[in-house]
């Protein structure tokens, strides 16, 4: 250990020793580096250094940004440290490149261990404030959202801001009928699974977060995976694990849906979206109920995996209500998450505009999806998205549908050669997607099979989660002008990655050193602009719950930066720029006067009005008649004959705050059900009608391609 290094890591264990936790709190562990973790830490930057599509050198500029990630990784709302304990890091900032490169981890573990003992203080104090009773009748309020609020500058102004914190969960459950006794019960016991947890921690939670806080500083795609989170990956590409198909989160001490999986027992139920809060779970539909707000996720996921077709019970506060809202129990069947279960569906949408009837095919593509093995070994029936969809038009063909629309929300990609092979159902020959690598080499990935599977109208809806491979697909489909993008800008990843084990790295059979996933390349459009950062912009804006300034490639301060080069050599088959203004026109006209339409825009405008104002009155008289006002609203729109809406919210890690916010006194924005009117599909389609109607009107304008039938077969 260097001189520096050392009286570093001496000073942060005399802060963490002189910051001992109240009596009361469990023995909170003193966490040190395993021996292999040096090694995985620095053999990580050496990869960095050479595989990287940018080139960051570890010097004290990354340290610096390393040293911001890292606070904001394990103190994300600024409720833990002061900012005494900032400012004795100023040296610190500089040196965490040098920690790495010494093999020397002792100053990273020294800052999170002191971490661990403030969060003790913080939830032992907690626990202490409910011995005492609140006045829910004073006028004040509390921020819910402070990762851009300075740091409490001393001892009693976060004892204050913990507090409103104790306050503020005390009334959520008050609002939601529980009495004082069991209030009590239910927050100390929620605040003693904190303190719990954190006795709990491991070298591995330390070390994970650190390796993200620095692979994560150089781009937002490149990722550490430690053995155990390697392993989830490996679960989680496989889909072979028995469990409820939903992709878990920790956010703010509760297990939140983050995604849920296509064809898995939480999305078939048409109960569980993402953004639901997860407060307990119990085995069986007569088990006793565990309380797990505060445990650690992995412990939690334990819980509600098990075998095969028994039931899990599970406590749920709903994303698309506020805090004070009422619990569902959400009684789930054990099932194998099978590719099958994902595929592409059809279905088909009749309407009449202005007494024109209207039918159109709507294909919901969930991932591009390949059995990558299969198709390599030889297997001509090996499982395809492509193929799958050119069965579905085929179908649809049959089905006299005069226009097609793929519908790709929360499609965040999967293979590139699917991505590739399905816009050859709507093109002829030509490039669809351009990569280049590290070395400034660019590739152009072809659609080669001639004709096409569908000639007629075509649109594809994508959300802010659409993403990758859909991202793809949407901007080829935009640049030959073949159809329309409609929805909201998509999510704007335009990057390749990989993933590196270490061990195989090195040929080591020492314990395991985890996974690194690398950036590698990046995607271009064929007219030469890049998906990167700015996303696909749609042809017909719809309204959304999404945040742009929380969620998407945007949202990250470290993304990499848009760029252009030369457009492939491509012609457009049809040019709709000519229509795209009135086709504007008839969407604003249409929207004006569907009920549903206008509801849906108010209850944006609404979410977006809350998250400006960033705070939640602890006022209780206040938060009832704000919830009274959303329960008439409410009563009044059904008793005006308004559907229920089905908003298809967004799953990601930023979408859940969207969504929950979201401790923020959101109160009910939609609801969702497997019956539910889905507005946005709906009026996707209207506009797609629109096209056809203006292309039978326009023939010069409509796409110049074959009109043959692609075959649905492939080698």
């Amino acid at each position: 250990m260097n001189g520096r290094l050392l009286w570093l890591a001496l000073a942060f264990a005399a802060a963490v020793h002189a910051a001992s936790p109240d009596a009361g709190a469990p023995p909170i562990p003193t966490l040190r580096p395993s021996p292999q973790q040096p090694m995985a830490a620095h053999l990580t930057a050496s990869l960095l250094g050479h595989v990287h599509y940018k080139t960051v050198a570890l010097d004290d500029a990354l340290s610096a940004k390393i040293f911001d990630r890292y606070l904001k990784s394990i103190d994300p709302e600024r409720m833990f440290f002061v900012q005494a304990d900032v400012d004795q890091w100023g040296e610190a900032r500089t040196e965490l490149d040098n920690a790495i490169l010494a093999d020397d981890l002792g100053l990273p573990f020294a800052i999170f261990n002191l971490y661990a003992k403030r969060a003790a203080e913080r939830f032992t104090y907690a626990r202490s404030l409910l011995r005492q009773s609140f006045d829910f009748g004073r006028n004040e309020s509390f921020q819910f959202r402070r990762e851009q609020a300075p740091w409490p500058k001393s001892e009693d102004e976060a004892r204050e801001l913990w507090r409103k914190r104790v306050k503020n969960d005390w009334l959520q459950l008050k609002l939601a009928g529980k009495n004082d006794k069991s209030i009590v019960e239910t927050l100390d016991k929620r605040y003693e699974n904190f303190l719990k947890r954190l006795a709990k921690l491991k070298s591995d939670d330390a070390f994970q977060v650190f390796m993200n806080a620095y692979t994560m500083s150089v781009d937002p795609h490149t990722n550490y995976m430690g053995p155990r989170a390697s392993e989830e990956f490996d679960i989680a590409m496989r889909l072979s694990l028995v469990g409820i198909g939903a992709v878990l989160q920790d956010k703010d001490g509760y297990v939140t849906i983050k995604d849920l999986v296509p064809g898995g027992p939480a999305a078939l139920s048409g109960t569980l979206k993402p953004g639901d809060r997860i407060l307990g779970v119990a085995q069986g539909p007569e088990g006793a109920m565990t309380d797990v707000v505060g445990w650690r996720m992995d412990d939690t996921v334990a819980l509600i995996r098990g075998a095969a077709d028994s039931v899990v019970l599970l406590d749920v506060l709903p994303a698309g209500v506020g805090p004070d809202g009422k619990h569902k129990l959400v009684s789930l069947v054990r099932k194998k998450i099978s590719l099958e279960e994902q595929a592409a569906k059809k279905s088909v949408l009749t309407f009449d505009d202005g007494g024109v009837p209207h039918r159109v095919g709507v294909i919901t593509l969930p991932t591009f999806y390949e059995d990558f093995q299969a198709r390599k070994n030889g297997d001509r029936d090996f499982k395809s998205a492509t193929r799958d969809v050119a069965r579905l038009l085929g179908e649809l063909r049959t089905e006299k549908v005069d226009s097609v629309l793929v519908d790709l929300r929360n499609n965040g990609g999967g293979s590139l050669t699917e991505a590739i092979e399905l816009t050859g159902l709507f093109i002829d020959t030509g490039p669809v997607v351009q990569q280049r690598d590290a070395k400034g080499k660019v590739t152009v990935g072809r659609d080669t099979n001639p004709g096409v599977a569908w000639d007629g109208p075509v649109a594809v809806l994508i959300n802010r989660a659409s993403a990758s491979a859909s991202e793809i697909f949407a901007a080829a489909i935009q640049d030959y002008r073949r159809g329309l993008v409609i929805g909201e800008p998509s999510f704007g990843k335009g990057t390749v990655q990989t993933v590196l084990n270490l061990n195989q790295v090195v040929r080591s059979d020492k314990p395991a050193l985890g996974d690194v996933t690398v950036t590698v390349a990046q995607f271009f459009r064929i007219d030469g602009g890049t998906t990167q950062l700015r996303g696909v912009q749609p042809d017909i804006s719809l309204p959304s719950f999404s945040d742009a300034e929380h969620f998407g490639e945007s949202s990250y301060d470290n993304a990499l930066p848009w760029q252009k080069i030369a457009a492939a050599d491509y012609e457009p088959v049809a040019d709709l720029r000519d229509v795209l203004p009135v086709l504007q026109q008839r969407h604003d006209a249409r929207a004006a006067k569907d009920k549903d339409f206008r509801y849906l825009q108010e209850d944006v405008a609404e979410v977006n009005s809350r998250r400006k104002k960033n705070e939640i009155s602890l006022n209780e008289a206040e938060r009832r008649k704000e919830r009274d006002a959303q329960e008439l609203r409410t009563k009044s729109r059904q008793k005006g004959g308004a559907a229920a809406t089905k908003t298809v919210p967004v799953p990601a890690d930023k979408a859940a705050a969207d969504e929950s916010a979201l401790e923020d006194g959101e109160d009910e924005i939609g609801h969702a059900g497997k019956n539910a009117k889905d507005v946005l599909l709906n009026e996707a389609a209207h506009v797609l009608g629109d096209e056809a109607d203006l292309l039978k009107a326009r023939p010069d304008l409509a796409a110049r391609v074959p009109p043959s039938s692609r075959p649905v077969t492939r080698q």
